[in-house]
This record gives structure tokens, C-alpha cells and sequence, in this order.
């Protein structure tokens, strides 16, 4: 029996659709193709990469918006593939964060609100960004 309640997991199933392109599913029945990165669809590091923008996005949208709608939002994701001892993996995982919003009260509270809002994403809301910073085991069954 798992140590963890039911309602905390999470599931998401792939499926191969041809050579080097896959198609992944989710529960509530969104479905997203996934490519090797010799064509257009997200590589798996490409998407982690937008798993770590879009978590952040989120957190920081809904403190945010509380005070003032956004008149722009865009994350930038990025860091280095590289393979050395510790086989194939990601470093130097960098997040930039560029909002603006509207003049006025309204405006300059979601301003004064932003940076905190980025620290709290980093530094507890974000799922994805804390499971990549603190880590975890990964199980493989091969049936």
C-alpha cells in the first residue's frame, strides 16, 4: 500500500505513434506529441523546460493578477545539455520572468508583489521546479 493519499498522484501515458514520435496522454484526456528534436514537436527536455516555465508561470499569475491583470507575460526557460560522469542531464537551469502591468495603484501592487511571487514559486509552490531542485528516485518496471 502506498504511503502517499490517492488524490496525489499524478499519471500521464505514451504511446508510440511512429519512429522518434510519440504521443503522451494525460487523465482528463489532453494529449500533447512528442518528438525526438529532429522535427517540429517538443523533444522530453523541451518539455521540461516548459513544465518548469508553465509551474512558474502559474504561481506567479495567480498572486499577480489579484492586483492587477498583466498587460504581458512571457517566461524564458533554458540550460545546458550536457554528458559528462553523471551521463546525459541538464545544467545551469536559468527562469526569466518579464511581466508588465498596467499604471496606477493597481499596477504598481502587482509590481511590488512580482519579485515575491517569483520566490515563492522557486522557493515552494512550484512542483516542478522543486522536484528538479531537490531531487527524487525514480522507479523502472519493464513488463
Amino acid at each position: 500500500m502506498s504511503e502517499h493519499p490517492p488524490e496525489s498522484l499524478r499519471t500521464v501515458e505514451l504511446s508510440r505513434l511512429e519512429a522518434g514520435r510519440y504521443r503522451a496522454t494525460n487523465v482528463r484526456g489532453g494529449e500533447v506529441v512528442v518528438g525526438s528534436g529532429n522535427d517540429a514537436h517538443f523533444s522530453p527536455v523541451e518539455l521540461l523546460l516548459v513544465a518548469l516555465a508553465g509551474c512558474t508561470a502559474i504561481d506567479v499569475d495567480l498572486i499577480t493578477r489579484r492586483r492587477a491583470e498583466p498587460e504581458t507575460f512571457q517566461l524564458r526557460v533554458d540550460g545546458h545539455r550536457i554528458r559528462d560522469d553523471g551521463g546525459s542531464h541538464l545544467v545551469d537551469l536559468g527562469v526569466r520572468v518579464e511581466v508588465t502591468f498596467p499604471e496606477g495603484a493597481d499596477g504598481d501592487e502587482a509590481r511590488e508583489i512580482l519579485p515575491r511571487a517569483v520566490r515563492h514559486s522557486a522557493e515552494r509552490g512550484c512542483t516542478v521546479g522543486r522536484t528538479l531542485q531537490l531531487g527524487t528516485s525514480i522507479s523502472y518496471d519493464v513488463r
